[in-house]
Protein backbone atom coordinates (compact mmCIF):
# COMPACT_ATOMS: atom_id res chain seq x y z
CA UNK A 1 0.00 0.00 0.00
CA UNK A 2 1.07 3.59 -0.67
CA UNK A 3 2.85 5.53 2.05
CA UNK A 4 0.15 8.19 1.78
CA UNK A 5 -1.80 6.90 4.78
CA UNK A 6 1.33 7.07 6.92
CA UNK A 7 2.10 10.57 5.70
CA UNK A 8 -1.38 11.50 6.86
CA UNK A 9 -0.66 10.12 10.35
CA UNK A 10 2.66 12.00 10.39
CA UNK A 11 0.85 15.22 9.46
CA UNK A 12 -1.74 14.70 12.19
CA UNK A 13 0.95 13.99 14.79
CA UNK A 14 2.87 17.09 13.76
CA UNK A 15 -0.32 19.16 13.97
CA UNK A 16 -0.69 18.12 17.59
CA UNK A 17 1.15 20.52 19.90
CA UNK A 18 3.79 17.95 20.93
CA UNK A 19 5.06 17.72 17.34
CA UNK A 20 6.32 15.07 14.93
CA UNK A 21 8.50 16.91 12.37
CA UNK A 22 8.94 15.68 8.79
CA UNK A 23 12.32 14.58 7.49
CA UNK A 24 13.91 14.30 4.09
CA UNK A 25 14.88 10.69 4.71
CA UNK A 26 11.40 9.38 5.52
CA UNK A 27 12.55 7.76 8.77
CA UNK A 28 9.36 8.97 10.47
CA UNK A 29 7.29 7.01 7.93
CA UNK A 30 9.31 3.86 8.64
CA UNK A 31 8.63 4.36 12.34
CA UNK A 32 4.89 4.69 11.79
CA UNK A 33 4.90 1.52 9.68
CA UNK A 34 6.42 -0.30 12.65
CA UNK A 35 3.57 0.87 14.86
CA UNK A 36 0.45 0.94 12.65
CA UNK A 37 -1.15 -1.32 10.11
CA UNK A 38 -2.72 0.72 7.27
CA UNK A 39 -6.29 0.38 8.54
CA UNK A 40 -5.16 1.37 12.05
CA UNK A 41 -3.44 4.44 10.61
CA UNK A 42 -6.65 5.48 8.87
CA UNK A 43 -8.69 5.09 12.05
CA UNK A 44 -6.13 6.92 14.18
CA UNK A 45 -6.52 10.04 12.03
CA UNK A 46 -10.27 10.10 12.74
CA UNK A 47 -9.87 10.31 16.52
CA UNK A 48 -9.53 13.30 18.83
CA UNK A 49 -7.53 14.22 21.92
CA UNK A 50 -10.70 14.05 23.99
CA UNK A 51 -12.22 10.73 25.04
CA UNK A 52 -15.19 9.39 23.06
CA UNK A 53 -17.16 6.16 23.01
CA UNK A 54 -17.19 4.02 19.89
CA UNK A 55 -20.77 5.21 19.29
CA UNK A 56 -19.72 8.86 19.47
CA UNK A 57 -16.79 8.26 17.12
CA UNK A 58 -19.06 6.50 14.62
CA UNK A 59 -21.70 9.23 14.74
CA UNK A 60 -19.17 12.03 14.37
CA UNK A 61 -16.99 10.49 11.69
CA UNK A 62 -19.41 8.35 9.69
CA UNK A 63 -17.34 5.22 10.33
CA UNK A 64 -19.59 2.12 10.53
CA UNK A 65 -20.21 1.18 14.14
CA UNK A 66 -20.05 -2.57 13.56
CA UNK A 67 -16.71 -3.87 14.78
CA UNK A 68 -15.46 -0.38 15.66
CA UNK A 69 -15.25 -0.92 19.43
CA UNK A 70 -13.24 -4.10 18.93
CA UNK A 71 -10.87 -2.39 16.52
CA UNK A 72 -10.33 0.52 18.89
CA UNK A 73 -9.67 -1.81 21.81
CA UNK A 74 -7.16 -3.71 19.68
CA UNK A 75 -5.37 -0.44 18.90
CA UNK A 76 -5.32 0.41 22.59
CA UNK A 77 -3.73 -2.94 23.40
CA UNK A 78 -1.09 -2.24 20.74
CA UNK A 79 -0.19 1.07 22.39
CA UNK A 80 -1.48 3.25 19.54
CA UNK A 81 -4.28 5.09 21.37
CA UNK A 82 -5.46 5.68 24.92
CA UNK A 83 -8.50 4.09 26.52
CA UNK A 84 -10.18 3.94 29.88
CA UNK A 85 -13.50 3.12 31.48
CA UNK A 86 -15.77 6.09 32.16
CA UNK A 87 -18.86 5.18 34.12
CA UNK A 88 -18.44 1.57 33.08
CA UNK A 89 -18.22 2.48 29.38
CA UNK A 90 -14.94 2.22 27.45
CA UNK A 91 -13.81 5.45 25.82
CA UNK A 92 -10.92 6.16 23.44
CA UNK A 93 -8.71 9.01 22.24
CA UNK A 94 -5.61 9.58 20.12
CA UNK A 95 -2.17 10.15 21.66
CA UNK A 96 0.76 12.32 20.57
CA UNK A 97 4.01 10.60 19.67
CA UNK A 98 5.78 11.84 22.86
CA UNK A 99 4.63 11.54 25.58
CA UNK A 100 2.32 8.83 24.27
CA UNK A 101 2.67 6.34 21.43
CA UNK A 102 6.44 6.03 21.74
CA UNK A 103 6.34 5.18 25.44
CA UNK A 104 3.48 2.73 24.92
CA UNK A 105 5.68 0.72 22.54
CA UNK A 106 7.90 -0.25 25.48
CA UNK A 107 6.94 -3.92 25.41
CA UNK A 108 6.85 -4.16 21.60
CA UNK A 109 10.11 -2.42 20.69
CA UNK A 110 12.80 -4.31 18.81
CA UNK A 111 16.25 -3.42 17.50
CA UNK A 112 14.88 -1.97 14.28
CA UNK A 113 12.45 0.25 16.19
CA UNK A 114 15.10 1.67 18.53
CA UNK A 115 17.51 2.27 15.64
CA UNK A 116 14.81 4.19 13.77
CA UNK A 117 14.02 6.17 16.93
CA UNK A 118 17.70 7.01 17.34
CA UNK A 119 17.89 8.23 13.75
CA UNK A 120 14.69 10.25 14.11
CA UNK A 121 15.82 11.88 17.36
CA UNK A 122 18.05 14.24 15.34
CA UNK A 123 14.84 15.75 13.90
CA UNK A 124 12.41 15.31 16.79
CA UNK A 125 14.76 16.20 19.63
CA UNK A 126 15.33 19.88 18.83
CA UNK A 127 11.61 20.53 18.43
CA UNK A 128 10.77 18.76 21.68
CA UNK A 129 13.34 20.52 23.83
CA UNK A 130 13.39 24.00 22.26
CA UNK A 131 9.64 24.74 22.30
CA UNK A 132 7.86 26.20 25.32
CA UNK A 133 6.20 25.29 27.54
CA UNK A 134 8.64 22.52 28.37
CA UNK A 135 7.52 18.91 28.13
CA UNK A 136 8.48 18.06 31.73
CA UNK A 137 9.24 19.60 35.10
CA UNK A 138 11.58 18.53 37.89
CA UNK A 139 10.25 17.16 41.16
CA UNK A 140 13.00 17.75 43.74
CA UNK A 141 13.94 15.33 46.49
CA UNK A 142 11.18 16.39 48.83
CA UNK A 143 13.12 16.31 52.09
CA UNK A 144 15.51 18.87 50.58
CA UNK A 145 12.82 21.51 49.98
CA UNK A 146 13.60 24.39 52.37
CA UNK A 147 11.65 24.14 55.61
CA UNK A 148 10.72 27.82 55.44
CA UNK A 149 9.14 27.45 52.00
CA UNK A 150 5.58 26.19 51.58
CA UNK A 151 5.88 24.19 48.36
CA UNK A 152 3.02 24.18 45.90
CA UNK A 153 1.36 20.81 45.21
CA UNK A 154 3.03 20.39 41.79
CA UNK A 155 6.43 20.95 43.43
CA UNK A 156 5.99 18.01 45.82
CA UNK A 157 6.33 14.46 44.58
CA UNK A 158 4.21 13.29 47.52
CA UNK A 159 1.24 15.31 46.21
CA UNK A 160 1.24 13.30 43.00
CA UNK A 161 1.44 10.02 44.90
CA UNK A 162 -1.30 11.00 47.35
CA UNK A 163 -3.62 12.03 44.50
CA UNK A 164 -3.10 8.68 42.78
CA UNK A 165 -5.58 5.82 43.02
CA UNK A 166 -3.46 3.16 41.31
CA UNK A 167 0.23 2.69 40.59
CA UNK A 168 2.48 0.62 38.34
CA UNK A 169 6.21 0.44 37.66
CA UNK A 170 7.85 -0.45 34.37
CA UNK A 171 11.20 -0.30 32.67
CA UNK A 172 12.64 3.07 31.71
CA UNK A 173 12.20 3.24 27.94
CA UNK A 174 15.19 5.57 27.51
CA UNK A 175 17.53 3.27 29.41
CA UNK A 176 16.12 0.18 27.67
CA UNK A 177 16.55 1.78 24.24
CA UNK A 178 20.15 2.67 24.96
CA UNK A 179 20.88 -0.81 26.26
CA UNK A 180 19.47 -2.28 23.05
CA UNK A 181 21.83 0.05 21.16
CA UNK A 182 24.78 -1.14 23.24
CA UNK A 183 25.31 2.10 25.11
CA UNK A 184 23.16 1.86 28.21
CA UNK A 185 24.15 2.50 31.82
CA UNK A 186 23.82 0.35 34.92
CA UNK A 187 21.19 2.48 36.67
CA UNK A 188 18.01 0.61 37.74
CA UNK A 189 15.85 -0.36 34.78
CA UNK A 190 12.47 -1.09 36.39
CA UNK A 191 12.09 2.40 37.82
CA UNK A 192 9.54 4.54 35.94
CA UNK A 193 6.08 4.92 37.42
CA UNK A 194 2.56 5.28 36.11
CA UNK A 195 -0.10 6.89 38.31
CA UNK A 196 -3.81 6.36 37.74
CA UNK A 197 -6.70 8.52 38.85
CA UNK A 198 -8.98 5.52 39.32
CA UNK A 199 -8.50 2.18 41.10
CA UNK A 200 -7.39 -0.73 38.95
CA UNK A 201 -6.32 1.41 35.99
CA UNK A 202 -3.19 -0.66 35.37
CA UNK A 203 -4.86 -4.07 35.63
CA UNK A 204 -4.32 -5.65 32.18
CA UNK A 205 -3.10 -2.31 30.86
CA UNK A 206 -1.14 -2.42 27.55
CA UNK A 207 1.68 -0.34 29.05
CA UNK A 208 2.33 -3.46 31.09
CA UNK A 209 4.59 -3.17 34.05
CA UNK A 210 3.98 -4.36 37.57
CA UNK A 211 1.09 -3.09 39.66
CA UNK A 212 2.36 -1.70 42.97
CA UNK A 213 0.87 -0.22 46.13
CA UNK A 214 1.13 3.39 47.28
CA UNK A 215 3.80 2.40 49.80
CA UNK A 216 5.75 0.63 47.06
CA UNK A 217 5.50 3.83 45.02
CA UNK A 218 7.15 5.75 47.84
CA UNK A 219 9.79 3.02 48.15
CA UNK A 220 10.45 3.34 44.41
CA UNK A 221 11.07 7.07 44.75
CA UNK A 222 13.59 6.40 47.51
CA UNK A 223 15.33 3.79 45.35
CA UNK A 224 15.55 6.28 42.50
CA UNK A 225 17.03 8.97 44.75
CA UNK A 226 19.64 6.55 46.11
CA UNK A 227 20.60 5.75 42.51
CA UNK A 228 20.95 9.48 41.69
CA UNK A 229 17.98 9.55 39.33
CA UNK A 230 16.03 12.75 38.69
CA UNK A 231 12.25 12.74 39.21
CA UNK A 232 10.52 14.19 36.12
CA UNK A 233 6.81 14.54 35.42
CA UNK A 234 4.47 16.42 33.10
CA UNK A 235 4.79 20.20 33.10
CA UNK A 236 1.30 20.82 34.47
CA UNK A 237 -0.19 21.78 37.82
CA UNK A 238 -2.62 18.86 37.95
CA UNK A 239 -3.37 15.67 36.08
CA UNK A 240 0.07 14.05 36.43
CA UNK A 241 0.03 10.43 35.31
CA UNK A 242 3.69 9.47 35.34
CA UNK A 243 6.94 9.99 37.19
CA UNK A 244 10.06 9.21 35.17
CA UNK A 245 13.29 8.63 37.08
CA UNK A 246 16.02 9.75 34.73
CA UNK A 247 19.78 9.72 34.32
CA UNK A 248 21.95 12.18 32.44
CA UNK A 249 23.29 9.59 30.00
CA UNK A 250 19.99 8.19 28.72
CA UNK A 251 17.34 10.90 29.05
CA UNK A 252 17.63 13.31 26.11
CA UNK A 253 16.50 16.37 28.08
CA UNK A 254 19.12 15.83 30.79
CA UNK A 255 21.69 14.91 28.16
CA UNK A 256 21.31 18.20 26.25
CA UNK A 257 21.27 20.14 29.52
CA UNK A 258 24.59 18.54 30.42
CA UNK A 259 25.86 19.57 26.98
CA UNK A 260 24.99 23.19 27.73
CA UNK A 261 21.49 23.74 26.34
CA UNK A 262 19.65 25.15 29.34
CA UNK A 263 15.97 25.69 30.09
CA UNK A 264 14.74 22.52 28.39
CA UNK A 265 13.17 21.23 31.64
CA UNK A 266 11.03 23.39 33.88
CA UNK A 267 12.43 23.66 37.39
CA UNK A 268 11.49 25.63 40.47
CA UNK A 269 14.63 25.40 42.61
CA UNK A 270 18.38 25.59 42.31
CA UNK A 271 21.21 24.32 44.52
CA UNK A 272 23.77 26.41 46.33
CA UNK A 273 27.02 25.46 48.08
CA UNK A 274 28.19 27.08 51.30
CA UNK A 275 31.97 27.38 50.76
CA UNK A 276 32.58 27.56 54.51
CA UNK A 277 31.04 24.11 55.00
CA UNK A 278 32.20 22.41 51.80
CA UNK A 279 34.97 19.83 52.37
CA UNK A 280 35.60 19.40 48.60
CA UNK A 281 34.83 15.68 48.57
CA UNK A 282 33.44 15.97 45.02
CA UNK A 283 30.55 13.53 45.55
CA UNK A 284 28.01 16.12 44.43
CA UNK A 285 29.78 16.76 41.14
CA UNK A 286 31.11 13.31 40.36
CA UNK A 287 28.38 10.97 41.61
CA UNK A 288 25.12 12.82 42.03
CA UNK A 289 24.59 15.64 39.53
CA UNK A 290 23.09 14.35 36.28
CA UNK A 291 23.54 17.54 34.25
CA UNK A 292 27.11 18.60 35.05
CA UNK A 293 25.99 21.69 36.93
CA UNK A 294 28.67 21.56 39.66
CA UNK A 295 32.15 22.72 38.70
CA UNK A 296 35.45 22.28 40.49
CA UNK A 297 37.15 25.65 40.81
CA UNK A 298 40.55 25.96 42.49
CA UNK A 299 40.05 22.93 44.69
CA UNK A 300 36.48 23.73 45.72
CA UNK A 301 33.07 23.41 44.10
CA UNK A 302 30.38 25.79 42.92
CA UNK A 303 26.98 25.44 41.24
CA UNK A 304 26.44 26.64 37.69
CA UNK A 305 23.04 28.33 38.09
CA UNK A 306 22.35 28.21 34.36
CA UNK A 307 22.56 24.42 34.25
CA UNK A 308 21.23 23.47 37.68
CA UNK A 309 17.75 21.90 37.54
CA UNK A 310 17.12 21.93 41.29
CA UNK A 311 16.60 18.18 41.65
CA UNK A 312 18.18 18.03 45.12
CA UNK A 313 20.23 14.89 44.48
CA UNK A 314 23.37 16.70 45.58
CA UNK A 315 21.77 18.09 48.74
CA UNK A 316 20.52 14.77 50.07
CA UNK A 317 24.00 13.18 50.15
CA UNK A 318 26.18 16.09 51.27
CA UNK A 319 27.85 14.82 54.44
CA UNK A 320 29.00 18.29 55.49
CA UNK A 321 25.55 19.83 54.90
CA UNK A 322 27.12 22.42 52.64
CA UNK A 323 24.43 22.10 49.94
CA UNK A 324 20.93 23.51 50.03
CA UNK A 325 18.01 24.05 47.67
CA UNK A 326 16.73 27.57 47.07
CA UNK A 327 13.40 28.42 45.47
CA UNK A 328 13.73 30.59 42.40
CA UNK A 329 12.59 34.19 42.44
CA UNK A 330 9.20 34.88 40.83
CA UNK A 331 10.78 36.54 37.79
CA UNK A 332 12.81 33.39 37.10
CA UNK A 333 9.87 30.99 37.29
CA UNK A 334 7.81 29.56 34.47
CA UNK A 335 4.57 28.34 36.00
CA UNK A 336 3.37 24.99 34.63
CA UNK A 337 0.22 24.87 32.52
CA UNK A 338 -2.95 24.34 34.54
CA UNK A 339 -3.66 20.94 32.99
CA UNK A 340 -3.03 18.88 29.87
CA UNK A 341 -5.34 20.85 27.57
CA UNK A 342 -3.93 24.16 28.79
CA UNK A 343 -0.45 22.81 28.00
CA UNK A 344 -1.62 21.82 24.52
CA UNK A 345 -3.05 25.30 23.93
CA UNK A 346 0.12 27.09 25.06
CA UNK A 347 2.40 24.74 23.13
CA UNK A 348 0.31 25.14 19.96
CA UNK A 349 0.73 28.91 20.14
CA UNK A 350 4.51 28.61 20.43
CA UNK A 351 4.68 26.14 17.54
CA UNK A 352 2.17 28.04 15.41
CA UNK A 353 -0.10 25.04 14.82
CA UNK A 354 -3.89 24.82 14.79
CA UNK A 355 -4.98 21.56 16.37
CA UNK A 356 -8.63 22.57 16.81
CA UNK A 357 -9.77 19.71 14.55
CA UNK A 358 -8.47 17.23 17.13
CA UNK A 359 -9.78 18.79 20.36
Amino acid sequence: MSDEVYRKVATVLNTLPNGFPPTGSGVEIKLLKKVFEPDEAVLFCRLKLTYETADQIAQRSGIPLEGLAGKLESMWKRGQIESRLAGGVRVFRMMPWIVGIYEFQLNRMDKEFVELCEEYSAFLGPQLVMTKPQLMQVLPVEKDIPANYEALPYERVSSIIENGKSFAVNECICRKKNQMLGKGCDKPLEICMGIGDEPGLFDNHPWGGRVISKQEAYDLLKKAEEAALVHLTGNVEKGHWYICNCCGCCDRQLEVTRAGLTGVINSHFYAEIDPERCVSCGICANERCQVGAIDEVEGSYRVNRNKCIGCGLCVSTCSSEAMRLIHKNPEELLSPAKDEMDWYEKRAVHRGVDFSAYK
